[in-house]
């Protein structure tokens, strides 16, 4: 189980705003929301904006789009921001990701935006656009963007950010420079004409601008030929926020980044008025949108469409809805006569939500397994389907069918039946889950990435936030002699959220890396859990050649669902060093599975589960350590205590009350968690107990910290400066050469001799944050850099105290440890065995 209990004061209200929008059963059931829907239907603009990761986006330009001028208004993020910190909890990399992406449909949910994504991977912190273009497959990112625009069709695109390089993320401005490129090969019928293929049409947008933020980050002033100044200030007239405060709302669902508490109020009101300078495409002179038909007239046939939704919208009553509903079934006739296109479809689409809102017409499924157990499915499983319809008004709705587009066998039901004021129909049925349902999992992480892209074997799914609906369910009702189709997904008993697809029992290794010494023997444990009652079978682990276990397999046979039963491997290593992977495969009923479960639970996102093949990184490195009894204290989060273990060390969690001379006796090291000054501040009240320990003659091993909250801090014995002025506060190249300055330095020989092969296959980068300026005491013992920059010392620090060390370190550990990068587990060894 993943996950950490956040509380955020602003988390009741938003989903009261969202509430307001969308009701359960995808109609808007607030009169004000249903004003908003209509609102929109009768607007066609639309507008891409494009940036590099969740919170790049201008959220009060998206809200002013979307909410006060009711265009399509999505947001394009090229990554899922899996590259960065978790202010939250323990989850990074890929896992990360997948809570960022829910956060930015959350805060799409609060803007009215929509959320799109390319396959680029957040790998980390470039400093310059060409090394991260030379990291992304730029032909396939720009396919992506590409792609979007043709099936988003915007009219205009708009850029966070320059294309020209300014003092900013290589990511930002890779955005821009594909964006512009995107821009221009978007309505080219030569350029991926493998899209065509797959049912999509050239389409140009009319311009591309850049939203400017002046001269911020080295760019521009807002003045001059082809900038156009736009105010965006008003109120949703939906919710009667302010699109300040929308903004604000919005901002904050990224709370793995730390914006659990932006608000208007603690950091104050965005700009009322936006710049945007011209990048290509005709210019604009007022107005990001002129020369821009938003109206139906640019359909043809529309004209009549725009006309009787105005009047439609004039004559809406919110104390009774219904009273549209012969208006909105008159346009949505001539709706179903024009011609078939994407433009068209979102607008059938829309229109039927908004039919269904006005006559309080709400459908509902819940599917439920028939073998017991919770309330996921397996693949193959019987399951009971219960479908239900009830409308508010008193309007004639015949409720004909439902679908069920991934269920085997009775994949319709016919009902026929005319339903009743105020009283539900309900209809029950059952059926089978398809045995080639896919697993419930991430669709970008289903295959293996490189380190700067996902592999996405379906072009059907690039681009989307996330899989479409696993148990999709379409009820078709005559109105007015007319099918209104209300599109939902069949949800568990008791829940609001569709069953999870799984296996009949899951995988785990008890731990994520192992590591041995060259041809020793060590034990890897292995849990068998059930999904299913009843499960049995065999179970084996699958190792590369030259690694061995015993026993050869093991069985198993589990009474229940949630039984376990844990199981122990004897591996051993084969005789030259190695970094690999051990995967475990059960063998149940004649199929094979070897998933593991990864439940992701954060109250401001929906539940998520990851199902990733079951795997412990094996590490075959000749690993020593002197230091026995190490103490920890936590930071924002990461597996330094399991890595400290795998060392042979004993740990020992230090809470505040801990770090005195009596709490601290009997250790020869401790470690400081990443950021752990910044996420505890009054972790700097400890340092004398903690300078007592070094002068005793312990060992403090301090990683990174950020500059942000910690300017006051003591949080060396010795002064120390972190700073984010300059832009070689870190080495993003992974693969930098590393210089050993102090090639004496027992960190750099004692327990382990650490030589420039320690530094092969570290992952990402090789560090952030950096010192800036130390004290004469401290002794820079490495330094590396990035290309064309010049060598940074601040990465590793080593400072005798009393009879003791005190070290600091920008090294990402953090991230190369639970790699299984062995180099990284011979030098951390080193720095905790200092004076041992």
């Amino acid at each position: 189980m993943r996950g950490r209990a956040l509380q955020s004061a602003a988390l009741g209200s938003l989903l009261a705003l969202a509430a307001l929008r969308l009701g359960a059963a995808g109609a808007p059931t607030d009169p004000r929301a249903l004003e908003g829907e209509l609102r929109s239907f009768r607007e066609c603009g639309s507008v891409l904006y494009v940036a590099a990761h969740p919170d790049d986006e201008n959220t009060q330009l998206i809200a002013y789009l979307a909410r006060g001028r009711d265009y399509r208004t999505a947001y394009l993020s090229l990554t899922r921001g899996d590259g960065g910190q978790n202010a939250l909890g323990p989850e990074f990399g890929d896992l990360l990701g997948v809570i960022r992406t829910q956060e930015l449909l959350a805060a799409r949910r609060v803007d009215g935006g929509e959320q799109f994504f390319s396959r680029a991977r957040d790998f980390g912190y470039s400093k310059d656009y060409r090394q991260t273009l030379a990291k992304w497959d730029r032909q396939q990112v720009l396919s992506d963007v590409v792609r979007v625009i043709r099936t988003f069709q915007p009219d205009i695109v708009i850029t966070r950010f320059p294309p020209e390089p300014i003092h900013t993320h290589g990511h930002h401005t890779a955005s821009a420079v594909l964006a512009l490129e995107a821009f221009r090969l978007a309505g080219d019928p030569k350029a991926f004409p493998e899209q065509l293929g797959d049912g999509l049409r050239p389409w140009q947008p009319r311009r591309i601008l850049w939203n400017s933020f002046g001269t911020a980050f080295g760019g521009p002033a807002d003045v001059g030929e082809g900038v156009v100044r736009m105010p965006i200030d008003g109120t949703d007239p939906v919710t009667g926020a302010s699109f300040a405060v929308l903004a604000a709302k919005s901002r904050s669902m990224h709370q793995t980044q730390g914006f659990a508490n932006f608000s208007v109020a603690s950091r104050g009101r965005g700009p009322d008025v936006e710049s945007f300078r011209l990048l290509a495409g005709e210019p604009a002179k007022g107005d990001i949108m002129d020369g821009v038909d938003t109206t139906w007239g640019r359909v043809p046939g529309g004209s009549a469409i725009g006309a009787l939704s105005g009047a439609a919208l004039d004559h809406f009553d919110g104390k009774d809805p219904s009273a549209s509903v012969p208006a909105l079934l008159e346009i949505h006739a001539r709706l179903a006569a024009l011609a078939d296109g994407p433009f068209v479809a979102r607008k059938r689409v829309l229109l039927d939500r908004i039919i269904a809102g006005c006559l309080g017409l709400s459908a509902e499924t819940t599917l439920a397994p028939g073998a017991g157990g919770s309330g996921d499915v397996v693949p193959g499983d019987s399951v009971s389907v219960r479908s239900s319809a009830v409308v508010a008004s008193a309007y004639p709705v015949t409720w004909k069918s439902v679908r069920y587009a991934t269920l085997a066998g009775r994949r319709q039901v016919d009902v026929g039946a005319a339903l009743r004021r105020g009283e539900p129909r309900v209809e029950e049925s059952h059926a089978r889950v398809r045995k080639d349902m896919p697993l419930t999992e991430p669709y970008w992480l289903r295959e293996d990435e490189t380190p700067g892209m996902f592999r996405v074997d379906d072009a059907s799914l690039i681009g989307r936030p996330e899989y479409p609906p696993a148990f999709p369910a379409r009820f078709e009702f005559s109105v007015g002699g007319q099918q209104v189709f209300v599109d939902t997904q069949a949800v568990a008993p008791g829940t609001r959220q569709s069953p999870f697809v799984i296996p009949p029992v899951f995988l785990h290794f008890t731990l994520g890396v192992q590591v041995f010494a060259p041809g020793s023997a060590h034990a890897v444990a292995l849990e068998v859990r059930a999904a299913r009652a009843g499960a049995r079978g065999s179970v084996a682990l699958r190792l590369p050649p030259g690694w061995a276990s015993s026993p050869a397999a093991a069985h198993f046979d589990l009474k229940s669902a949630g039984d376990m039963a844990p199981f122990t491997f004897t591996v051993t290593a084969p005789a030259a060093p190695e970094r690999t992977d051990i995967g475990a495969t059960a063998r149940v009923a004649g199929a094979d599975y070897g998933t593991d479960r990864i439940l992701i639970s954060y109250p401001h996102i929906p539940r998520q589960l990851l199902q990733p093949r079951a795997r412990v990184k094996a590490v075959c490195a000749d690993v020593r350590v002197t230091a026995r009894h190490v103490g920890y204290i936590p930071g924002a989060g990461d597996s330094t205590v399991a890595a400290l273990e795998q060392m042979g060390c004993e740990v020992r969690v230090l809470k505040d009350e801990d770090l005195t001379a009596q709490g601290l006796s009997g250790l020869d090291a401790v470690v400081i968690g990443i950021r752990a000054f910044g996420t505890t501040p009054a972790l700097a009240a400890r340092m004398p107990a903690l300078t007592a320990f070094a002068q005793a003659g312990g060992t403090v091993v301090e990683q990174y910290e950020t500059p942000g909250g910690i300017q006051s801090l003591q949080i060396a014995p010795y002064p120390l400066s972190i700073s984010r002025d300059l832009p070689t506060y870190r080495v993003t190249n992974e693969n930098s050469a590393v210089a050993f300055l102090e090639p004496d330095s027992p960190a750099l020989n004692t327990p382990n001799k650490i030589g420039p092969a320690d530094f092969e296959g570290w992952t990402q980068e090789r560090g952030l944050d950096f010192a800036s300026k130390w004290d004469g005491r401290f002794t820079p013992v490495i330094a590396c850099s990035d290309p064309g920059e010049a060598p940074l010392k601040g990465g590793l620090l080593v400072a005798r105290v009393g009879r003791g060390y005190f070290v600091y370190t920008g090294l990402s550990f953090f991230r190369q440890l639970p790699a299984g990068v062995p180099g990284a587990y011979r030098l951390f060894a080193n720095l905790i065995s200092l004076g041992r």
